[in-house]
């Protein structure tokens, strides 16, 4: 796909400002009364002109002595040689006189001096908002700025970065197969820096199966796969007499696979303008509603290459730019397959996603968009180490007869049967169900139908989901004699999702994670001021030993409702989902 012109931004607004200088009204003089008395002569002219000279002086003295000390409430040293009086004795008979004109000279004085103090205090005002990129808002703009830009901060509200006006930006990425631990490594400094700025959870939990395309499918619509339909990377539709595989491109992207409603789709009904770099997904659902800008899945795309789409689409004039863009990254997941989860080429990948997330932060730092754009990063699971795996051969246990009435076989490392309709799917059900209670293979695998599939699972209610459904622990995979150990992977996943290997990451940072965390801040501080010490426990937090706090564990179809939420769309264009009402609320 060619890349995506963006037009050039506009230039800086200019700002003048203009000094006014305060006017002094003239000294009266009883001219008019000394004439009638035959007093005045060129002599009292001189004298005259000298008072009146002089006492010009005065209250320009008077004026820089107010600035100087009044103005900012000190008082001048000088006045307290004079009993701690802040101004110049003056005679009687020039008060009168000023009572007389209404308005004394000192009035004129410090009122004029009030006035300039003001526009001294716009003007260095601005310059320190332009200094911190925050812009002077148009009219009808949001006027929070900060992290409590989250509260007020949404939809068609503006908000500028000094030079450009931006409506709320989330940049959601994915990197497959970032397994939560892997940040406790010391191989993701940037990452970590990130999450100490804003926000990080103990890990994320993703749906079962915990297979990339189910769980991107629910990161995107907040659905369980029994719900989206996504119930594997492969598996059979026994409606449609069809088969999804995950890398047939002509198969895997019609619209009729991928139930619920993704949140691009949400957000283009909202108007939204949205943006889809290889994210796994179809590029229209069964509305016909597509992304704004889509660029198709491509692999071995450099991720410095990705970085230049993401602010390509962050430089477009306002009325083009998208509000939201999702990314997805394959490197990590394809590592871990590979060479296994704990080999030097995922630590490398590793450092080469961390260095990404560096880059992402600082373009958008380069930009003044700290305050407007919510950068996430999340995984769809996490990754196990099986270079060494106990096989369970199938064929042992159904014999050969069993093995070959099994008609399709779906998933990977678990195994959905379906049987041929000739075949007595009841006593091969009870075959395998008696095999895992053996002594010989009892805890290595279990076997399940709709009815006794675990309730946590969400993993029962969709006929594309095979009734009789194989599932190993870890460190074990379904095999059979012929096919052995060859062509395994060193690293896989798929496994029970209440596996902590299993479990992804989830980091953010902008003003929603400011926001958050000021929460457990303002938390800890009242704990505090009873006198007492933190328990280490607040609603939805966990302590670690650090006392530094992160967000607890928590399901990965709660994603949804949070990037709604911070687009403002969460109260109309929310479609349904399986996330927890109000579990953003705690946070937000």
């Amino acid at each position: 796909m060619a890349p995506i012109p963006t037009s050039a931004m506009s230039s800086n607004d200019k700002h003048k400002n203009r000094n006014t200088k305060p006017q002094y009204s003239k000294v009266p003089t009883d001219e008019d009364s000394e004439e009638r008395q035959g007093l005045l002569s060129d002599d009292a002219h001189a004298v005259n002109a000298d008072l009146e000279s002089n006492e010009r002086r005065l209250e320009a003295e008077r004026f820089s002595r107010y600035f100087a000390y009044g103005l900012w409430g000190h008082e001048d040293p000088r006045d307290r040689k004079n009993g701690g009086s802040k101004e110049y004795h003056r005679s009687g008979d020039d008060d009168e006189e000023d009572d007389r004109q209404g308005w004394s000279r000192k009035k004129i004085v410090y009122t004029a001096a009030g006035m300039i103090a003001l526009l001294v205090g716009a003007t260095m005002t601005n310059c320190v908002a332009s200094v911190w990129g925050i812009g002077r808002r148009p009219e009808g703009h949001s006027s929070s700025t900060g992290s409590g830009m989250a509260k007020g901060f949404s939809g068609d509200m503006l908000r500028s970065n000094g030079t450009h006006d931006f409506k709320r930006t989330v940049v959601l990425v994915s990197i497959d197969g970032l397994r939560a631990d892997y940040l406790d490594r010391g191989l993701t400094p940037h990452l970590l820096d990130i999450s100490k700025k804003g926000l990080r959870a103990k890990s994320m939990r993703p749906i079962f199966p915990t297979l990339t395309f189910p769980n991107h499918w629910a990161l995107m619509t907040g659905l369980y796969a029994e719900s989206h339909g996504i119930v594997a990377n492969n598996f059979w539709d026994p409606t449609t007499k069809e088969e999804f595989h995950y890398n047939q491109v002509a198969s895997c992207w019609k619209p009729e696979w991928w139930l619920g409603e993704p949140m691009w789709e949400s957000a283009e009904k909202a108007g939204i303008t949205t943006a889809n770099l290889m994210w796994v997904g179809p590029p229209k659902t069964m509305s016909g509603t597509s992304p704004t800008y889509f660029v198709p899945w491509k692999d071995k795309v450099p991720l410095d290459e990705k970085l230049d789409q993401i602010t390509k689409w962050i430089d477009m004039p306002l009325e083009d730019r998208p509000q939201l863009i999702l990314m997805y990254e394959p490197s990590l997941d394809q590592a871990g397959h590979s060479t296994g989860p704990y080999s030097r080429r995922v630590n490398e990948t590793l450092l080469k996603v961390d260095a990404f997330a560096k880059d992402l932060h600082n373009a958008m730092e380069a930009r003044h968009l700290g305050s407007i754009v919510d950068i996430i990063f999340v995984s769809d699971h996490g990754m196990a180490d099986t270079s060494h795996p106990e096989p369970i051969y199938m064929d042992d246990i159904l014999g050969p007869e069993g093995l070959a009435a099994i008609e399709h076989e779906d998933g990977w490392p678990s195994m959905g049967i379906r049987f041929a309709p000739n075949a007595n799917a009841a006593q091969y059900l009870e075959t395998l169900t008696r095999a895992s209670k053996t002594k010989e293979h009892k805890g290595k695998f279990h076997v399940y139908t709709h009815e006794t599939m675990p309730k946590r699972w969400h993993f029962a209610n969709n006929k594309r989901i095979a009734p009789i459904y194989v599932v190993p622990e870890l460190g074990y995979i379904l095999t059979t004699r012929k096919e052995g150990n060859v062509g395994m992977s060193k690293g896989n996943h798929g496994y029970d999702n209440k596996e902590p290997s299993m479990h992804a990451m989830f980091v953010a940072h902008g003003p929603f994670s400011h926001e958050a965390k000021a929460q457990v801040q303002a938390h800890t501080r009242r704990s505090m001021g009873t006198g007492r010490r933190p328990n280490g426990k607040c609603e939805g937090w966990h302590s670690t030993s650090d006392d530094a706090y992160i967000m607890d564990t928590f399901q990965n179809v709660e994603i949804y409702n949070l990037v709604m939420k911070l687009l403002g769309t969460e109260s109309k264009y929310t479609a349904p989902n399986n996330g927890t009402a109000g579990f953003w609320d705690k946070y937000l």
